[in-house]
């Protein structure tokens, strides 16, 4: 009780204070929370591509299936006879808004891609369905669809979703077919949530729409994909399965798994340094207004300090007491703080995600690194002022006061 009458003594200089610190922990979170939705993608695509070797077609830069040239069916058939080889999926993707110019996105654009379900009985990362049923890979008509992609066009299953989606801007020629809505994707907080899912015979009659009209009648899309994604038997180093893949079969790139996967980590990591610097700034101007307040209450309270420790009061009952004030401040501006920043990205979440545009993230680690940081900038700002209150000699503080 003896320290909420203290903070109330200098009500505006108090409010002031907790305000810096409000300001700091809300820099935290919503830069914490944007960095983690960050790092869950890159996460995602990490665990993901590190369990298989992509493959494409030689003469292209791509990865598997996002974009670059096309492979032929038989060059996927001869990936799976290379020893090592667990099996191989063929790979389509393509577009779901073709020709849009005023989309915006923070993770993966939309996308149509075929899916057998039966890799995922191989993928370190695993999907689930939330609603309805897996795709059937033989049938023709149906989509599975990511939950942001579900989100974003109010889709459920049985209702039916033409794709790709039609621009306003589309050319008078554009093609798009009816599919039904068989299945939704649970959230993976990475690329699937984005993604719509049909068998392989629909995804290459999608790929052939992509193909400039004057040469889409001559070419057999039935045969091609645009790449293949390849998992190894158990025990199989991926890195050198990638370099027999390239040494035995003509006509492909095999990227070993780790390039990918260095290539994610660093990405992560310099989007966490940066959001994480950022919002430390903020927390040190926060963690400084404290340490002023503490100051300026030791030297009002001069008298105060003297009389205690003239009827016994010992150097731990002052110190404790000024580090507890210093705490409480902090806690109360991290509590604040921390409610702001989950209310402001819930905000912005809802406001964005019926346009794929979700910004934020606030995962229960960061919740409790608000929590801890905030209580432990109050008391690491908090302790040279306790200890200039505890070290104070009784005579003199009553003589100065």
């Amino acid at each position: 009780m003896e320290i909420i009458r203290n903070l109330t003594r200098r009500k505006l200089r108090n409010i002031l204070t907790i305000s810096g610190i409000v300001i700091g922990v809300l820099a935290l979170v919503t830069m914490g929370a944007m960095a983690e939705k960050f790092n869950a993608l890159l996460s995602g695509g990490a665990t993901y591509f590190g369990s298989n070797v992509q493959v494409a077609d030689s003469s292209s830069g791509a990865v598997g299936g996002f974009g670059g040239g096309l492979l032929t069916l038989d060059r996927v058939a001869a990936l799976e006879k290379v020893d090592g080889v667990a099996a191989a999926f063929p790979d389509v993707s393509v577009s779901a808004k073709p020709g849009s110019t005023n989309t915006v996105s923070f993770g993966i654009p939309d996308y149509i891609s075929n899916l057998d379900p039966r890799a995922n009985d191989y993928s370190a990362f695993k999907l689930h369905i939330a609603q309805g049923r897996d795709l059937n890979p033989n049938a023709t008509g149906e989509v599975v669809l990511g939950s942001d992609f579900a989100t974003e066009f109010k889709k459920n299953v049985g209702n039916t979703i033409d794709l790709p989606i039609r621009a306003k801007d589309a050319p008078p020629d554009f093609i798009n077919h009816t599919f039904s809505v068989v299945g939704v994707l649970a959230k993976t907080q990475t690329a699937p949530d984005t993604g719509a899912y049909v068998s392989l015979a629909d995804s290459q009659m999608l790929l052939k729409e992509t193909l400039p009209a004057s040469i889409r009648s001559s070419i057999d899309t039935t045969k091609l994909v645009n790449g293949a994604t390849v998992y190894g038997k158990p025990g199989v180093d991926l890195d050198k399965l990638a370099d027999k893949i390239n040494a035995e079969v003509p006509g492909v790139k095999a990227t070993k798994p780790s390039v990918i996967v260095a290539s994610f980590n660093a990405g992560g990591a310099i989007f966490t340094a940066i959001t994480t610097g950022a919002a430390l700034i903020a927390l040190v101007v926060g963690g400084l207004s404290v340490i002023n307040t503490m100051l300026m209450a030791v030297t009002e309270r001069v008298r105060e300090i003297g009389l205690k420790k003239a009827v016994g009061a010992k150097v731990g009952h002052i110190l404790r007491e000024y580090l507890l004030e210093a705490i409480v401040i902090g806690g109360i501006g991290g509590g604040i703080g921390l409610l702001l920043g989950w209310g402001l990205t819930s905000l912005i979440n809802a406001a964005t995600a019926s346009a794929n545009l979700t910004l934020f993230l606030l995962t229960w680690r960061l919740v409790i690194v608000a929590i801890l940081f905030s209580v432990g900038l109050g008391a690491a700002a908090g302790i040279i002022p306790a200890l200039r209150a505890s070290r104070m000699d009784p005579v003199r503080a009553l003589r100065a006061a």
